[in-house]
């Protein structure tokens, strides 16, 4: 038990879980909004225009038990009815709200990586580091370039390095040493 605890603090540590939360009652709060401008401006709007533009409500909605009151009018309180503009704004919210989205995270990953181009790879801090050691922004982009380069060099030596324990490059020098060993002969 001690040990989820531990997880669980890590985790709620590590700042996405606060982010998380923070997004989730922001989000909560903006479907309050969009819903709240569906239910009172789409809908009304929607079932209208499925009313044959003001022609009443009986085209908008289908009746499946009508209960009158006492002046004779169709009591909407107790009739059990299918409301089409409910359904048709329902699925306006969630195209509302899935745009909105999409908006956010395709802004917050552009700033991200504009934040990644405007320190070369860097940290922020060790962008600054350098700034404070007098190197220009062109120094900064050729170290970047050197480390990137330093980078795809280990990289490279590593899946050199990787192959040779392959059971196809030990058949190769198996092959290549008999094909010595023969010519020798």
């Amino acid at each position: 038990m001690n040990k989820f605890f531990k997880e669980f603090k890590a985790f709620i540590s590590r700042g996405n879980a606060v982010d998380m939360a923070v997004g989730v009652i922001v989000g909560g709060a903006f479907t309050a909004i969009v819903t709240a401008l569906t239910k009172s401006v789409f809908q009304p709007l929607v079932n209208w225009a499925l009313s044959g533009a003001g022609g009443g409500l009986e085209s908008a909605v289908t009746m499946l038990k009508i209960v009158y009151d006492e002046t004779g009018a169709v009591d909407m309180t107790k009739s059990i009815y299918i409301d089409w503009g409910a359904v048709v704004t329902a699925i306006l919210n969630f195209f509302i709200i899935a745009f909105i989205l999409f908006s956010v995270v395709k802004t917050i990953n552009r700033l991200r990586e504009l934040g990644k181009a405007e320190y070369h790879g860097y940290t922020r801090k060790e962008y600054y580091a350098f700034r404070r050691a007098g190197k220009s922004d062109e120094d900064i982009a050729k170290l970047a370039a050197a480390r990137d380069e330093e980078a795809k060099q280990a990289a490279k030596a590593a899946e050199e390095e990787a192959k040779k324990h392959t059971t196809e490059y030990l058949l190769e020098e198996i092959r290549d040493l008999l094909a010595k060993k023969n010519d020798e002969k």
